[in-house]
């Protein structure tokens, strides 16, 4: 069962493409977030809509708010695609328990072994105040997630 509006977004605790460990509940209190889950890197529609992310950084990582873009790759493998693609934000990896946290938000494909394309807007106090689940081959609307953070 996947995560609804209005639900506690649940926390976790991954490694980051350089290795350093980021936790949910560390932004509580501070910033919104922005979970954004993609099925693996170096695929056409993943490096599209994270690139999309990268020419609009300052929207999704500023005073306010922070993007976390989860997928179940190794971190030796979002190192590079961060490197190559001129990421500026965490790449989290989800893979070993495989998928746990894309399983905890109900986005976890497992006879693909990845996660859909689910998007969490999570405000400050932990709450999940907007969501987007497309299937693997449908880009997301990135308007979308800029208009639900101006709700916050």
């Amino acid at each position: 069962m996947g995560i609804r509006v209005g639900d506690k977004a649940p926390d976790f605790e991954l490694r980051d493409n350089h290795g350093a460990t980021v936790r949910l509940s560390d932004f509580r209190g501070e910033k919104n977030v922005v979970v954004l889950f993609y099925p693996f890197a170096f695929t056409g529609v993943c490096t599209g809509e994270l690139s999309e992310l990268r020419d609009n950084l300052a929207t999704f990582v500023n005073d306010e708010v922070r993007l976390l873009a989860v997928s179940n790759d190794s971190i030796h493998t979002l190192r590079v695609f961060a490197e190559q693609e001129d990421f500026g934000f965490p790449l989290l990896s989800d893979f070993w328990p495989h998928g746990e946290v894309s399983r905890a938000y109900g986005v976890f494909d497992a006879d693909k072994g990845c996660a859909v394309r689910g998007t969490f807007v999570i405000d400050k106090e932990g709450v999940v105040r907007w969501s987007v689940v497309n299937a693997l081959p449908d880009a997301r609307d990135l308007n979308e997630y800029v208009a639900a953070l101006d709700t916050l």
